[in-house]
């Protein structure tokens, strides 16, 4: 991701919380998420230790995700009208071979939860709520990882 992409990111990640997500949230996660999404937040992460990639399609972004330190996906987000279409899974996958550490962790929406399971996490602990967001503590370990070259 560059600097240039950073407010299609930002309505990349919009468009899908807002169609996946946000009616299963409270007014206070829908305003939490909203803040974590903005470009003055994604700029700020770009200069820390976030790898952040993105998939583009015709020159637009379609994708997004954020790997956290080298330890913890953070973001992963398709444009509604291309979910489906294997851009999660190569994102992933493009994300995980710069992983830091064995175990990757996630704090997937709930509504997410049976797609991290596609690509090999695993439910570890109870679903939590922080911020008017809820997330179930999710993990896998990178020997099990899907790559984009599988199914």
């Amino acid at each position: 991701m560059e600097e240039k992409d950073i407010e299609d990111v930002s309505a990349t990640c919009m468009a899908s919380f807002l169609r996946s997500v946000a009616d299963t949230l409270s007014e206070e996660g829908i305003s939490t998420f909203s803040k974590i999404a903005v470009s003055n937040a994604f700029l700020d992460r770009m200069k820390g230790d976030n790898l952040m990639l993105v998939s583009e399609n015709n020159g637009k972004i379609d994708g997004v995700i954020e790997l956290k330190e080298g330890r913890h996906v953070a973001m992963l987000f398709i444009r509604p009208e291309h979910q489906k279409k294997g851009i999660g899974r190569k994102l992933l996958s493009s994300a995980l071979n710069d992983a830091k550490v064995e175990i990757v962790t996630v704090s997937a929406s709930l509504s997410s939860v049976s797609a991290y399971e596609k690509y090999g996490f695993e439910c570890k602990g109870e679903a939590g709520e922080s911020a008017g967001l809820a997330y179930q503590p999710m993990e896998i370990k990178l020997n099990k990882a899907i790559h984009a070259t599988s199914a």
